[in-house]
């Protein structure tokens, strides 16, 4: 047992090293700067947009408002990291594109099949439309092998 868990934390420490190190998991230069693309275009989208509230006074906002846009803030600060760390910040894009997939399909989808899309839902919507950008710069097949095929860490 103890072998097996000194290969394990050799694996994970090697890792991290490389992790540490900048290693890109074998992506290519270019697939790197690919992706530091699609962080570059959520950190400036979401600054330009979201930053602003902050300077004005996100406290005067309604509740759910001010939790959103703390929420892309913080989204366009981890972003900025996925320049330096574009593998590492990988989950960011990820998270970008589960919830705004999960508001297209589960909230945009039946306001438009029932003629319900209103101004507000249709400004969400249009901004929700570019995570097409994100889609393209994701690895998809390096983040299936990385987080559903590769086994997970041991539970201790």
């Amino acid at each position: 047992m103890p072998a097996a868990r000194t290969a394990d934390s050799t694996a994970v420490g090697t890792t991290i090293t490389a992790a540490l190190r900048g290693g890109n998991d074998g992506l290519s230069t270019r697939r790197l700067n690919v992706m530091r693309l699609g962080y570059a275009f959520m950190a400036v989208g979401l600054a330009l947009v979201k930053w602003p509230l902050f300077v004005q006074g996100v406290h005067s906002l309604p509740l759910m408002e001010g939790v959103v846009a703390s929420l892309l803030t913080a989204m366009s600060l981890l972003s900025l990291l996925g320049l330096r760390y574009p593998v590492t910040m990988l989950p960011i894009l990820l998270f970008e594109v589960v919830w705004k997939l999960i508001w297209l399909t589960a909230v945009a989808l039946p306001l438009v099949a029932s003629d319900g899309l209103d101004a507000a839902a249709g400004e969400v919507l249009f901004n929700c439309s570019f995570v097409v950008v994100i889609l393209a710069v994701i690895p998809w097949g390096y983040a299936w092998r990385r987080y559903v095929t590769a086994p997970g860490n041991a539970w201790r």
